[in-house]
């Protein structure tokens, strides 16, 4: 098999339409093809690979093809999206193209059109993939597990996407349990989505953003020039809390983005304006944060609030599963080349016209 064939994932429970595509995408598209039946077996194969296309179907057992798709985009960032199928109505169509749908086709399709477009797609998709480069995260915490319950989900899907994640936790946590014990649950969390641990040793329950916090986290967001931030809110009971989101506002001050996460502590004032969907990746914020054994005794880290409150939080959006960020600062750069200023020479240079 050649390295360079188009991967294309087909999710499709008819057997006859799957043979279909299968084999009008191999024998007639030269690519190589991975069928599944149902929508739950799509995330798991991207998940385990890259792809260039995913071809799929709309009423499918359980999930609808549809209904996967703001996990698959998370999953494989880029990815296009074919939905061929024999439901054309006009709501699907409309909710096909509110999900970032490339294309859809109504059966029947000839061959010789599902091979052209899936060309066409798996092209564009492909060069869309070499021209994305890892963003740069950073999650800063008090102490450890504070990053873990407010953004494991987002970190998970960070994970998946192929960005570089480091974890910042800027006390041993000694107050809430045995250092030690606190640093060694912190890298068996980080280890669950590949991050990186910064582990520092301020005084638990005594940070204090002028004796040194300030300056360890500039240390560290000079190191790892973050894209993006996420720490506390402002909006927090707990006095670490606030004195690290006071800190990282100014040592991050040149980051681009900045988030604060939701955590046990804050108050009735925390108001998110970002709802990240997470959906597929609570259950690796679970086994992010079953690494701390020493603090499963506290209710926010019983698995069923856990999944209680990023289903509450998907209220205000589409998804099944939210985490909620209260956004500081998000700013970006398109990447359009500006034209260039005429010279003062070049300007002085111009004969002005006579009136």
């Amino acid at each position: 098999m050649a390295d360079d064939r188009y991967r294309v994932l087909v999710v499709e429970d008819d057997p006859d339409a799957a043979a279909f595509t299968r084999i009008a995408l191999e024998r007639y598209g030269d690519m190589d093809v991975v069928v599944v039946d149902r929508a739950g077996a799509v995330l798991e194969e991207l998940a385990a690979g890259p792809f260039d296309l995913l071809v799929s179907d709309i009423e499918l057992p359980g999930r609808s093809g549809l209904e996967i798709l703001p996990e698959a985009h998370v999953l494989a960032p880029g990815l296009p999206v074919m939905v061929v199928t024999a439901h054309g109505s006009v709501a699907y169509a409309v909710d096909a193209l509110r999900r970032d749908v490339d294309e859809f086709l109504v059966k029947p399709v000839t061959a010789s059109r599902l091979v052209e477009r899936a060309n066409e797609l798996a092209r564009a998709g492909r060069e869309r993939r070499k021209g994305r480069s890892p963003t740069r995260v950073l999650a800063v915490g008090a102490h450890p597990d504070d990053v873990e319950i407010g953004a494991g989900g987002i970190l998970a899907a960070h994970a998946a996407a192929g960005d570089e994640l480091v974890i910042l936790t800027l006390s041993g946590g000694g107050v809430g349990g045995e250092a030690e014990v606190r640093h060694a649950e912190a890298l068996a969390a980080a280890a669950v989505v590949g991050a990186r641990l910064v582990h520092l040793d301020f005084p638990d329950t005594r940070l204090d953003p002028a004796a040194g916090v300030i300056t360890a986290i500039e240390g560290v967001v000079t190191e790892v020039a973050p894209d993006r931030i996420y720490t506390h809110g402002p909006h927090d009971r707990h006095q670490d809390h606030r004195a690290v989101h006071e800190a990282v506002q100014v040592a991050a001050r040149r980051v681009p983005s900045l988030w604060c996460f939701q955590s046990p502590s804050s108050t009735v004032d925390f108001a998110p304006n970002r709802f990240v969907d997470v959906t597929g990746f609570v259950e690796t914020k679970l086994r992010m944060l079953d690494a701390y054994g020493s603090q499963s005794h506290r209710d926010y880290m019983e698995p069923e609030l856990v999944r209680a409150t990023a289903r509450y939080w998907s209220r205000f959006t589409t998804a099944h599963a939210v985490e909620p960020l209260e956004t500081v600062r998000a700013s970006e750069t398109l990447g359009a080349v500006p034209p260039a200023e005429p010279s003062t020479e070049a300007m002085m240079d111009t004969p002005r016209a006579k009136p």
